[in-house]
Order: structure tokens, then C-alpha cells, then sequence
């Protein structure tokens, strides 16, 4: 099975090296790579190719393609590392505003909304986000938390087994899905 993995994660590098380094100017949710990475994803048992996976995908939907924008992305991400939620919000309205067809930018929004409490707000840029990338499976997690937090347990199971679908390795959302899904059966312990 180790060769196999060996060969397999060798040949996606073969594919970057056909389609482009990360940082090309198609980057963002229509990047070609993008279909070959969520391929992959929703087969492999591997959880490591998995991890690998994801970290890849995100490097993708990070690059808005644009230098300037990819700096107000950077600011607003330590911003928001930072805990200065407000000033993260101003920078990631920026990039919605000047490029509204760029899905990480709702998303990293729609976090910022969360991390504020603002959970209507957060599931208004969600929306926006899966509406450009619907395999946006961070968005799909954040909308489970928030109907979480709102104690609305089927509905967070729904988010989380849609993450699933896309994710089969996503052991946030197995735990969450698992614990959704005794919570409904009334199992909770």
C-alpha cells in the first residue's frame, strides 16, 4: 500500500507541474486543479494524502489571482489571528467588494461573522461561498458549528454529512456528525 500512496501523491506532483504552480493567475474556486485534488479527495484512504489534499485545495482558494488582493487577504488573516475581528472584517469587505466572484473571500468573511457572534451574517457570506465553490468544505463545517451553537442539531448534521460527502477524511466532522447523530437518537452523554 506504501507504494502505491508513494505513486499516487508522485503523480498529482506530475499534474501540478502540467497545470501550473500554485500562485497562477487562474487561481481561486475555478482553478483547474481544483477537480483533480477533490477527486482524490473524496476516494483516498490515506489520511495523510488526505491532509495533503486539503492543505493543497486551500492553498488554491487563498490566491485571488491578484497580487493586491492576495495582500488584503494576508492582512485580513492576521487580523483575524490576531483578534482584531474588526479590522479583519474591513479588509475581507475589501476583497468582497473588489472581487465578489472570489469565494474565500466570503468565506474568510463569513468567519470573521462567527468569531463576532454575528451568526446571520456568517450564514448570508456561507451561502455566498457555496454558491461560487459548492465543495467548499470549510464553509460547510462553519454553517454546522453555527447550527450548532443555535441548537439545531439536524440541520448541523446535514451540513456535516455534506462535508463528508466531499471529505470522507474530515475527522472534525465525523466526530461532529457522531455526536449530532446520538444527540438525535437521544443518546447523549
Amino acid at each position: 500500500m506504501r507504494p502505491l500512496r508513494h505513486w499516487v501523491i508522485s503523480g498529482l506532483l506530475a499534474v501540478f507541474l502540467v497545470i501550473g504552480p500554485p500562485g497562477s493567475a487562474h487561481a481561486d474556486q475555478e482553478d483547474g486543479r481544483l477537480n483533480i485534488l477533490f477527486d482524490r479527495l473524496a476516494v483516498t484512504a490515506d489520511a495523510v494524502e488526505a491532509r495533503s489534499l486539503e492543505a493543497a485545495i486551500w492553498r488554491i482558494w487563498l490566491e485571488p489571482g491578484d497580487a493586491k488582493l492576495e495582500a488584503v487577504m494576508a492582512r485580513g488573516i492576521a487580523a483575524m489571528n490576531g483578534g482584531r475581528l474588526g479590522a479583519a472584517l474591513a479588509f475581507f469587505d475589501r476583497v468582497t467588494r473588489e472581487a465578489p466572484g472570489f469565494a474565500e473571500g466570503w468565506n474568510k468573511r463569513a468567519t470573521v461573522h462567527y468569531l463576532m457572534n454575528d451568526f446571520d451574517a456568517s450564514v448570508r457570506d456561507i451561502v455566498r461561498t457555496l454558491a461560487l465553490e459548492p465543495r467548499h468544505f470549510g464553509a460547510l463545517s462553519g454553517l454546522g458549528l453555527i447550527y450548532m451553537a443555535l441548537e439545531r442539531p439536524d440541520a448541523a448534521l446535514r451540513a456535516f454529512e455534506q462535508v463528508l460527502e466531499i471529505h470522507p477524511n474530515s475527522a472534525g466532522a465525523r466526530a461532529h456528525a457522531r455526536r449530532l447523530r446520538d444527540i438525535l437518537k437521544g443518546d447523549e452523554t
